[in-house]
């Protein structure tokens, strides 16, 4: 999409946010900001579509291995990044599998950095208050290291528009997406914001 102001981004709830009622607090988020839904479904995931997800990006599993070793100064167990990243691929697995997620679009200005924005870093202990993952998460690596589990952040958000694209591509067809238009858009992006005032 060359038009910035209908950039897309993909989003999913993930199985913590629905266990935890927070679906409604988190589109409110979304939608105040002005980002429009263009599409929206619960959906029951199973291992081969979380890894269809997450390896989109074909250096998915380097990357995170990489971040691993960072994290622990070097220290891997004799594991290379790829397999860091693969035992993290398995646990990813298992959490968004263990219930229903939520899977949409947000539509809008700059979508995808500005959603990346409200969510917050990956690791809640360290997103700032007023994030979504700050305001509604308390784990941390520390605690799912020692858990031997997949981080529970709540939510997943594109990296990229072009990450966007691919996701979107995996979790939702053509004709599953709605374009509308919505009172406010006039509001954010009319060029002379013409009032009713006479």
């Amino acid at each position: 999409m060359d038009d910035i102001r209908r950039q897309r981004t993909l989003v999913i709830l993930k199985p913590d946010s629905i266990q935890r009622a927070l679906v409604g607090e988190i589109i409110r988020r979304f939608e105040r900001v002005g980002l429009k839904l263009t599409a929206l479904k619960m959906v029951v995931a199973d291992a081969d579509m979380v890894e269809q997800h997450y390896l989109a990006e074909p250096t998915w599993r380097e990357q995170v291995g990489k971040k691993i070793l960072e994290n622990k100064g070097g220290e891997s167990d004799g594991k290379t990044a790829e397999e860091l990243g693969d035992a993290v691929l398995q646990q990813l697995k298992r959490f968004m599998t263990a219930g229903p997620i939520i899977v949409m679009i947000l539509e809008g200005a700059g979508a995808v950095p500005l959603v990346r924005k409200l969510v917050g870093s990956t690791e809640p202990l360290s997103s700032d208050v007023g994030t979504i993952r700050g305001d509604f998460v308390l784990d941390s690596y520390q605690l799912a290291d020692g858990s031997g589990r997949a981080i529970r952040n709540a939510i997943h958000a594109s990296g990229t528009p072009e990450e966007a694209e691919r996701e979107i591509a995996i979790w939702f067809t053509s004709d599953e997406i709605v374009s509308y238009q919505t009172v406010y858009e006039h509001i954010l992006y009319d060029v002379n914001f013409d009032n009713d005032l006479d």
